[in-house]
């Protein structure tokens, strides 16, 4: 019988969650509140020398619903406005379960997000492919859904491809890739995709999905995300970059253990 990740959070964050509470030096709820911001900087194969530097706000795995309210997905994205990045992507997985009582909640407590070259995002798994992007697209975010988008940014072509998440045959991949610039950042929910990314020689790849883990024991690690060839923080494949974010909600249970949740500021840096 399969072991699948949604059991493995949850016995992994029983045992953990009671463990430290009979220590009584660390509560049940307390880090998925913990917000931090990441600050990484990451190298670019043949970026040009006008884009070194250039920083994207990064914000995943939302997962508004009961567990993450409306008020804390707005500070979450004020927190990152106020970080002034010069464009802002989000990674999908505004709502749990596609539960469409949160979609548009989701989407307004998103709305004041802007950058001086946009806002992008993509769906995840847990997004409809109709109601979410409605509601983010109204709200001035641009939703690529097996799309590129093409900007200028400092006198340099930048293309930005967004895949859905099931979007996974390299070929499907490649036929958004066709004449795009050598500067190309794909948005991709699912860090396997990295796998792709490489073969395509796609300079950057941005993912989330893991949520880092979520529950990372010592020793052990993050034992629910051992499939993911990146579980957070910042990796290479041959020609590609990754970075993976843990995001800012949870699911399956609303815990993390040494894995707060995160918004991002990327900054690109010449390899």
């Amino acid at each position: 019988m399969a072991i699948t990740r949604r059991a493995v959070l949850k016995t992994l964050a029983a045992t953990a969650v009671g463990a430290v509470a009979g220590a009584g030096s660390y509560g049940y709820f307390d880090e998925r509140h913990q917000l931090v911001i990441a600050r990484p900087d990451v190298r670019v194969t043949q970026l040009p020398a006008t884009l070194d530097g250039l920083r994207i706000g990064f914000l995943t795995d939302v997962h508004c619903s009961r567990w993450m309210s409306p008020e804390d997905v707005e500070r979450a994205a004020k927190q990152l406005r106020d970080e002034r990045p010069d464009m802002i992507v989000l990674g999908g997985d505004y709502v749990t379960w596609g539960d469409r009582s949160h979609v548009r909640p989701s989407a307004e407590a998103l709305a004041s997000l802007s950058a001086p070259y946009g806002v992008f995002g993509i769906l995840g798994n847990h997004d409809d492919d109709r109601d979410m992007p409605a509601a983010l697209n109204a709200r001035g975010i641009t939703v690529l859904k097996d799309a590129r988008t093409r900007l200028n940014i400092r006198g340099e072509p930048v293309d930005i491809v967004g895949i859905r998440f099931w979007t996974k045959r390299q070929a499907d991949i490649a036929t958004l890739m066709r004449g795009a610039s050598r500067t190309t950042i794909l948005l991709a929910h699912d860090p396997r995709r990295l796998t792709e990314a490489a073969a395509l020689r796609i300079p950057l790849v941005l993912s989330g999905h893991t949520h880092g883990g979520q529950v990372v024991l010592p020793l052990v690690g993050a034992v629910a995300a051992q499939k993911f060839p990146v579980v957070a923080g910042v990796a290479t494949r041959e020609k590609t970059t990754m970075f993976v974010s843990r995001g800012i909600g949870t699911v399956y249970v609303p815990v993390r253990i040494n894995c707060p949740p995160e918004i991002a500021v990327v900054t690109l840096r010449a390899a």
